[in-house]
């Protein structure tokens, strides 16, 4: 089994490296988030506004301890037009935002994002808030008239590419059950929009341990790109009735991930691989933080997904 060894001798290599690079955890002076109320119609705007609140205190915090980039995220944040469902300024951070109209809305994307997705950030272009708001953009281009919102979920704690948690399902476990929550409320919230996952790298292995839990909502669409693998086997082991599509570009270096599971170590099968079943969408060339980038062959395809338009989605 020399594939195996190979494969096992790289991924000792990785989790030595990260072991020995991750930086330690600085003292906590961010205030955790306030009690809000369980995600409904009725309560979505007392969540706006709540986490609004939420978000001033912590620039303040920001601000009091001349935390220059917090400081400069989270001042965007408050900018008049944005709108999020829930935030923790602690650790790395946390935040959801919705860009669109969440109650009218025929179809919600959500997009779930990979390792090294942060608070400072967030706002980035190649990061899940930059990302959003392209897919909204791109999708509103290529189907005006249509109700539609986008979900910008950084909802759980996104691992570092130096830590050897980025190896590991533990993050994506744990990310999977805060995913069920929020799509649950969403649900409450809009009982007739249908939901389309799109799981970019480190994400498609939290997408992966949620499918099955969410089953009994109304996603159609789960999208995995630039994926190292989820820990499935193959596509109907997901246990979703979506539809699972897959894609990787041409220079995204997750090519040469070994596809294998050992130990809690890897993620195995390749979504991408003929075997793994998957409907195969045309990712383009990019490299592996483009698949968002505005004017990407990646992102047309992603955006007609999201918005269930299969037919019109390139393959592979």
């Amino acid at each position: 089994m020399p594939s195996v060894r190979k494969a096992v001798a790289v991924v000792a290599v990785l989790a030595a490296a990260g072991s020995t690079t991750a930086s330690a955890r600085s003292v906590e002076v961010y205030a955790a988030p306030g009690p809000a109320p369980e995600l409904s119609a009725a309560t979505l705007d007392a969540r706006f506004q709540g986490t609004r609140r939420e978000i001033s205190r912590a620039l303040a915090t920001a601000e009091h301890f001349h935390d220059d980039d917090r400081t400069r995220t989270l001042s965007a944040l408050l900018a008049k037009d944005r709108r999020f469902l829930s935030f923790d300024p602690r650790g790395d951070g946390r935040a959801v935002e919705v860009i669109g109209d969440l109650r009218h809305a025929d179809r919600i994307a959500v997009v779930v994002p990979g390792a090294d997705n942060t608070l400072t950030n967030y706002n980035a272009p190649k990061f899940v808030g930059g990302d959003s708001r392209a897919l909204y953009r791109q999708a509103q281009a290529r189907a005006r008239g249509t109700r539609f919102a986008v979900i910008a979920w950084l909802g759980y704690d996104s691992p570092s590419m130096l830590s050897t948690d980025v190896l590991t399902a533990g993050h994506a476990e744990d990310g999977a059950r805060s995913l069920g929550r929020l799509l649950t409320g969403l649900h409450r919230v809009n009982g007739h929009a249908r939901f389309a996952l799109l799981c970019h790298s480190y994400g498609s292995v939290v997408c992966a341990k949620a499918a099955r839990p969410l089953a009994s909502l109304p996603v159609d669409e789960i999208a995995l790109y630039g994926s190292p693998g989820t820990t499935a086997d193959n596509a109907a082991d997901l246990g979703t009735s979506a539809r699972v599509w897959a894609g990787r570009a041409k220079g995204d270096w997750t090519r040469y991930v070994p596809n294998f599971r050992f130990a809690g170590l890897g993620f195995g099968a390749d979504p991408v691989s003929s075997g793994f079943g998957a409907l195969r969408f045309d990712a383009g060339t990019g490299p592996h933080s483009g698949y968002l980038k505005p004017g990407s062959l990646a992102l047309r395809n992603l955006a007609l997904i999201a918005l269930g338009r299969d037919a019109e989605v390139t393959r592979a």
